[in-house]
């Protein structure tokens, strides 16, 4: 079995269980979860857990993002993007210094409403599905950070090709399924570095809404996730071609190198006993301790074969290591 974590980079057109279902049939193997869902239009960064990585998917899923989207003003959907049904548009004719405004002054933190086409669940049912069958139902707004947003451009769409030509770069449009009839709109490209639980399509709709003129989002992609980056990412094909090869330890992100800014330290064969069955394990169980250890140090621990076993953290009035998290 692989344990660790790869990089992937998702492509337009798959779900998030996709990928997980792809990779259980490339890599031969169950024990496979990822980190944090992307819409199928979507594409970028998803981390993978494979074996006893699986238990870093919380660790994972709860950090920061840097997302690159495009927003369209002068029109709304049920979806908040461009694959969904047109209920308002206007023409947007903004100075590029009122829709800067207007997009600054969600720095900060921020409450949010989830949107209704979304995977959370209410009363045990996903509220994309009961947004299928027409329902809308109360949602409670949540709290996210956004910590920057940085606008790289923005267009002037005057017809309806115009929203081909917007695209940017790599960053690959949501296919348009309205049929806008009033312009001009205006397209803005941005950066968005957020918290979790952030819906972008969210925030371009409320941008639009500040603004007057309605607005959605028309691409996005996710560049970074915590320590995974986009320019790293590779894509099923990659993997698959590495795996017919049987080289595919190298896209793997070893567990422990999740940990990198905590020390390592390696048991006795008494520590070794009680690190198997998970318990804590005192000082003197540890073949070397570094000098000035403070109270709650966090620490990677790895058994006498070298093999990584899980995060403990330092009790200096017990003079022993507690478990935070085991990965046997």
């Amino acid at each position: 079995m692989i344990n660790g974590v790869i990089n992937v980079y998702k492509e337009r057109g798959f779900t998030s269980h996709d990928v997980v279902a792809k990779l259980r049939g490339i890599l031969h193997q169950k024990k496979i979860g990822h980190t944090g869902t992307l819409d199928p239009d979507a594409v970028g960064v998803l981390p993978v857990c494979l074996g006893n990585g699986t238990r870093l998917c919380d660790m994972l899923t709860d950090t920061d993002k840097i997302y690159e989207t495009q927003m369209i003003l002068g029109m709304r959907t049920d979806t908040q993007d461009t694959s969904g049904q047109l209920l308002e548009e206007c023409a947007a004719r903004l100075t590029e210094e009122k829709i800067r405004e207007a997009v600054w002054s969600f720095v900060g933190d921020y409450d949010q409403i989830p949107p209704m086409y979304s995977a959370l669940k209410v009363h045990g049912k996903k509220l994309y599905e009961l947004a299928r069958e027409g329902k809308e139902v109360e949602r409670p707004a949540r709290r996210v950070h956004i910590y920057d947003i940085h606008i790289q451009r923005i267009d002037v769409l005057d017809s309806r090709k115009d929203f081909i030509l917007s695209e940017t770069g790599d960053l690959p449009a949501i296919p348009l399924k309205p049929e806008p009839e009033i312009f001009p709109k205006m397209a803005v490209t941005m950066e968005v570095t957020c918290s979790k639980g952030t819906y972008i399509r969210t925030l371009c709709e409320d941008i639009g809404r500040t603004l007057g003129t309605g607005g959605c989002m028309s691409a996005l992609k996710r560049t970074r996730t915590g320590i995974f980056c986009a320019e790293r990412a590779v894509t099923l094909d990659a993997i698959q071609k590495a795996a017919a090869n049987q080289c595919v330890e190298q896209f793997v992100v070893p567990v422990d190198a999740m940990f990198s800014q905590f020390p390592g330290l390696s048991v006795n064969e008494n520590g070794e006993r009680l690190l198997y069955n998970g318990n804590p394990v005192k000082i003197e169980d540890f073949c070397e301790i570094p000098a000035g250890l403070a109270d709650g140090t966090s620490v990677r621990v790895y058994d006498q074969s070298g093999a990584f076993k899980g995060i403990y953290q330092y009790c200096e009035k017990l003079r022993e290591f507690k478990v935070v998290k085991m990965f046997l």
